[in-house]
């Protein structure tokens, strides 16, 4: 992975495209993937050297509004695990849950998180099927998954950007199958019969 990764999110499809195609040809960066996410929005993911993505994130401002934004000079692995669909088992005695209203500000929490405190991240959930929201799991001591919750959600900054934040003591076993099943709930229950 390269030492920096920025993420944009665009309300335009679009603005989005133009923005993103201005930033390949503004500079060369190491990875650029971009695409379509419910509920039409369109996200744009560069790597590349600190510089380099910088550079691009200018570039995109310059071809139209950036809705959310979130820029990592020096990202955490597991952001970057989690991100190309990399998960944990769950490990610690408490669960961390946030919820935020974008997927940039959902990445911002996780590499805080993870920076900040001695906790892991077991899940990264973004966009579509979320109603182009994202939520985090991290889990570890409990006094660790608090510590998390707090440098993420400062990290964020601003309370508009955050849905919901909680702190789950002794996750019920039940709880924790659920969690590491897939997401959307039809997938799971039993089929009826007759």
């Amino acid at each position: 992975m390269e030492p920096a990764l920025a993420l944009l999110e665009f309300a335009s499809i679009a603005c989005g495209i133009r923005a993103a195609d201005g930033m390949a040809k503004r500079t060369p960066l190491a990875a650029l993937h971009a695409g379509t996410v419910h509920p039409g929005k369109y996200l744009v993911l560069v790597t590349g050297e600190v510089a380099e993505v910088e550079e691009a994130i200018s570039a995109a401002r310059e071809w139209g509004p950036v809705d959310d934004l979130v820029f990592l000079p020096a990202v955490h692995g597991e952001v970057v695990r989690a991100l190309y669909g990399g998960r944990r088992e769950r490990l610690g005695e408490a669960l961390g849950v946030m919820e935020t209203a974008t997927v940039p500000a959902i990445l911002e929490f996780a590499d805080a998180a993870l920076k900040g405190a001695e906790v892991v991240l077991t899940k990264l959930a973004m966009a579509d099927g979320l109603g182009g929201k994202g939520y985090a799991l991290v889990t570890g001591t409990l006094h660790d998954v608090e510590a998390a919750m707090e440098i993420g959600e400062e990290r964020i900054g601003d309370s508009a950007r955050i849905v919901a934040r909680v702190v789950v003591p002794q996750v019920d076993e039940r709880m924790i199958e659920n969690l590491a099943a897939p997401g959307e709930l039809a997938l799971r229950l039993p089929a009826v019969e007759g």
